[in-house]
This record gives C-alpha cells, structure tokens and sequence, in this order.
C-alpha cells in the first residue's frame, strides 16, 4: 500500500478508514480484525486471505483514493475524525463491543465530555408527545444534561430544538453531510453550529433501513439513560431501550393512553420495569442528579477544529497491541464467518424461534446472541414479536 507524501490523514488514520470502508468488515469485524493483527495496517494485508477463506472470491480491500476522497471531503465540511480510543472519541462508548471504529464529528466536542441523555420516540408524534419531548429537554438541559437523539422527525426534533442552547447530540443514520429528513435541514445547520453533529458512516451515504438499528446503539451508547416518550409496539425506539439495556443504561419511558398505538411501546416498558416520567424531575430523581437550580453550568463549547494536514489522533505506541478493555476472548474471524454461515443456512423467511434455533446449532445464546446482533445490524436477519427470527437476504 503506497502512501504519498502530503496525504491528508496520518498514516495510522488512513490505515483505519481503509478497513473500516472494506467491504463485509463492520464495526465488530474491525475490532476482531484489530485485535488478531494488532495494527490496521496488518489486517489490510490479511483480509483478502481471509475473505478467501470465508468463501468470498476476489475480495479486493477499499481503494486507497476512496479514502482520500473521504478526507477530502471531511476537510472541506470542517468535520474532524474521532477514531477509537484516541483524542477526542467519546469515553461512553469505548466498552461497546460494536463501537464505532470512527466516527465523523462537527460542531462543539466538548459536549462528548458531559453527561447525556437520550430522548427518542415516534416519528408521527402526537401534539401532547411533543410537547413533552420539549420540557423534558429544557429540563435536562437546565439540570446540566446533554440532550442526545437521532435527528428524526417528530420527538426526535423536538428535543433537540429544545436543548439548542444547552447542549444537544444529533446521531445520523446517514454521511454527515446527508439530512434526512430533509424537512430537518434547517435544524441539521443548527445542531452543527451550536451542539454536535455525529456519523459513523462515509460522507454521502444514503440512510437505508439497515442504517438506524446502527444509529440507535450510538444514540443509547453515549447516554447515561434512555428516555422514550412515544413509541409504537414495534418501533426503533425500542430497539434504542434494548439497546440501552443491554448497555446498563437505565430505561425510561412516558405513559400514554392505552388506546393510542402510539403508547403501546412506552407502556409496554413501564409494564417490564422502566422507570414511569412525569417530567424531567422524574428523570433527575431516578438518575440521582442535582436539581436544575444547582446543577453546574455547562462548559464553554469547544468547536470541532478543522481537519488540517494530520488528524488530532496519536498512532498507538510501538509494539502495542489492540485490545478493548473489558472486551471477551474474542472468537477467530474464521470461527465467526462460519457461525453466520451456520445460522443463516437454518434460517429462511418464515420466521422461527429463537429458541428453536439454538437447539438447530447446538450452541448457547450467550455463544449465539453476538452473532445474532451483528447479522442483525449488516440487515440479514429481522426479528419478530415472540422471540421469533427470519433471514432476509
């Protein structure tokens, strides 16, 4: 791999974006990958091996020129490239054994350094809904809380409008330069220019369905609580709370009326044990926070510098090895590429139990269920109602 004099990245960062843009090496692939070469640099010069050995013909790695590209375009937009476990990558989201490799930022980087949470909901938000995704977003920021979503529209634009001035986290399904929905332009710009904008994805990329799951466990990995306010029974806001749950993040939900479609996710919560919100006081009591008159006052912004000839990135000591802390043995990538293989192989698109499934392989679901969450989020498998599991490509 040749690398030209005047590149706009390190040479480290460039190495991690080139894996990270491979194809079939999403984020848990990439640390495996990390972890088993030690340097990125080393798992480039593997990976088409072991795509061979996977099955996959004529694998090629990410041309180097489309991660220039994408440098190119991150300096243009005054964005700045956070990679994990260096500089300025968010601390809340480092034990995640899916963290994103990088992450794209613009706007003021020191919110990533205070408290959060996150307040998500449905999109076709009732009248009543968004007003409370407002004061429950004032109030938190008047507790000193940064208000994190995922710039969708209805609660999720809510809270953000209404934490502007105090601090508020858009996590994007899509490149950071993409808005969806469009209808949130306006308050994209603002977000960028008074709070912080995050993506994990190449610039350009159009959110497709698989893109939010993803953008869901960031959403929940970098608060401390996981509010919802209104969501259907089938809805990705639980896909946020199971997320944050699965996280130790507490669980929060606002109760609604039993009729409205609307409630059924956020009662269904509460029925399982969330923790019932009134108001943002609700919230500051079960978080054990200082009230809104005694909180301290947030910290001057830091804005997301723009990115020059290196990134603000350290490359890892010499002869270090990658290696997350808490992270499980992790299983050789041979291993996990035949695991899917194995799973995908019993599914089809009727839907079975998952119970039924692990009698069919033969393992564990704590064996199984990582497996299971990575297929999950690369959209080849959907789950259902009732623990129930079909294969969608």
């Amino acid at each position: 791999m040749v690398r030209q004099k005047g590149d706009d990245l390190a040479e480290t960062a460039l190495d991690w974006m080139q894996l990270a843009r491979c194809r079939r090496v999403g984020p848990a692939t990439f640390h495996r990958l990390m972890r088993e070469h030690g340097s990125a640099a080393a798992a480039l010069a593997a990976l088409p091996e072991i795509a061979a050995a996977a099955g996959v013909a004529q694998y090629e790695i990410c041309p180097i020129g489309v991660v220039r590209a994408e440098a190119a375009r991150g300096r243009a937009l005054g964005a700045k490239l956070l990679l994990w476990g260096q500089g300025d990558y968010p601390a809340a989201l480092m034990d995640m054994a899916d963290a994103p490799p990088l992450l794209w930022a613009l706007g003021d980087l020191g919110l990533l350094a205070r408290p959060a949470v996150a307040l998500v909901g449905a999109r076709n938000a009732s009248s009543l809904g968004l007003r409370m995704a407002r004061a429950l977003a004032a109030g938190l920021g008047a507790a000193g809380q940064v208000v994190v979503s995922g710039l969708a529209r209805g609660i999720d634009a809510a809270a953000h409008e209404a934490a502007l001035d105090t601090g508020t986290i858009a996590v994007q399904a899509g490149g950071l330069d993409v808005v969806y929905p469009e209808e949130n332009a306006k308050l994209c710009d603002a977000i960028g220019a008074q709070g912080l904008r995050l993506s994990e994805h190449a610039f350009g990329l159009q959110p497709q369905a698989r893109h939010f799951p993803q953008r869901n466990r960031i959403v929940a990995g970098l608060a401390r609580a996981v509010v919802v306010v209104e969501a259907a029974a089938k809805s990705g806001s639980l896909i946020t709370a199971r997320d944050a749950a699965d996280l130790g993040r507490d669980v929060l939900a606002v109760p609604g009326h039993p009729f409205d479609a609307r409630a059924a996710g956020c009662n269904g919560l509460i029925r399982d044990g969330a923790v019932l919100v009134r108001s943002s006081a609700d919230v500051i009591e079960a978080l054990g926070l200082p009230p809104a008159a005694t909180a301290p006052k947030p910290a001057a912004p830091k804005p997301a510098a723009p990115m020059d000839a290196a990134p603000s990135v350290a490359p890892a000591p010499a002869g270090a090895t990658y290696a997350p802390p808490h992270a499980p043995p992790p299983r050789p990538l041979r291993e996990t590429h035949a695991l899917h293989a194995q799973i995908l192989s019993r599914l089809g698109p009727s839907p079975v139990a998952e119970d039924q499934l692990l009698r069919d392989v033969g393992l564990a679901g704590a064996q199984i269920g990582p497996a299971l969450v990575a297929l999950e989020l690369d959209g080849h498998i959907q789950r259902h109602a009732g623990g129930l599991i079909s294969r969608l490509n």
